[in-house]
């Protein structure tokens, strides 16, 4: 009994938890007509999510693009010829190492730093003071990180995309022997619109969910220095989770 007693109370404060982060979306894009006016928090938002992550996008993607020609090299060994390795690596890359790997990397990067954030405006009630001034935290404080996020993600997974395919290419040139032209013709030849489309898709979902979770968790943190910590951790563990479920459901959704 008291295993289903237990079993009913996760399953109640699942769906209550889910019915908070729906609430606190239609939140977000009640305000959406508030963009305009305030743009500068969102367009900081966007340099903090997108231009200060950068330099980890780079590292991630460039290393990503070489495991990745390795990978594929070793699978294409007498099954087809490395002229192949092009496209193996690029379409790869394309639909779902880029996109989902960057993911996570900003899952780790902002949304944990969103949660604290958050979170330790919760706990020293500085939320409290914007409603006693009479000021949203949803308008000031979610609505920017979400939408800037959503903006941000799909060019940061562009960027990550081209380098990881030079890494891709730079491996392959460099210790397998395969040309700029040869790798390149592969590349143009098996490139469809529609990957790169479904990687920018893929990126817009896993940047708002990222933004949403974070502000969702840092609104509700308590519990002092402390309570901060276990709400930065629960943040990524649970975006992390989310972006490999929603990865899941997007592929089998459309192909």
């Amino acid at each position: 009994m008291k295993f289903f007693e237990k079993l009913g109370r996760k399953s109640i404060d699942f769906f209550q938890e889910f019915g908070q982060v729906i609430n606190l979306l239609l939140g977000v894009f009640r305000f959406l007509p508030k963009i305009i006016k305030n743009r500068k928090l969102v367009l900081y938002q966007m340099e903090h999510i997108g231009v200060d992550s950068l330099p980890l996008v780079f590292i991630i993607a460039i290393f990503t693009g070489a495991v990745a020609a390795w990978q594929a090299a070793y699978q294409l060994q007498g099954i087809a010829p490395l002229s192949f390795l092009g496209t193996a690596t690029s379409r790869a890359i394309i639909t779902e190492l880029g996109p989902v790997l960057t993911a996570i990397v900003i899952a780790g990067r902002v949304g944990a730093s969103i949660a604290a954030e958050l979170g330790s405006m919760k706990v020293t009630e500085q939320i409290d003071a914007l409603e006693t001034m009479g000021i949203s935290p949803v308008r000031f404080l979610a609505m920017p990180r979400f939408f800037a996020a959503l903006f941000m993600m799909p060019i940061l997974v562009m960027v990550a995309n081209a380098i990881a395919v030079f890494g891709a290419y730079f491996i392959s040139n460099l210790f397998l022997g395969v040309s700029f032209e040869v790798f390149f013709d592969s590349v143009k030849r098996f490139f469809y619109m529609s990957d790169l489309i479904f990687g920018m898709i893929k990126g817009m979902i896993f940047g708002s969910v990222t933004a949403l979770i974070g502000c969702h968790i840092g609104f509700k943190t308590e519990g002092g220095a402390e309570g901060v910590g276990q709400s930065t951790i629960r943040s990524f563990v649970i975006t992390s989770a989310l972006i490999l479920i929603l990865d899941y459901i997007l592929w089998t959704a459309i192909f």
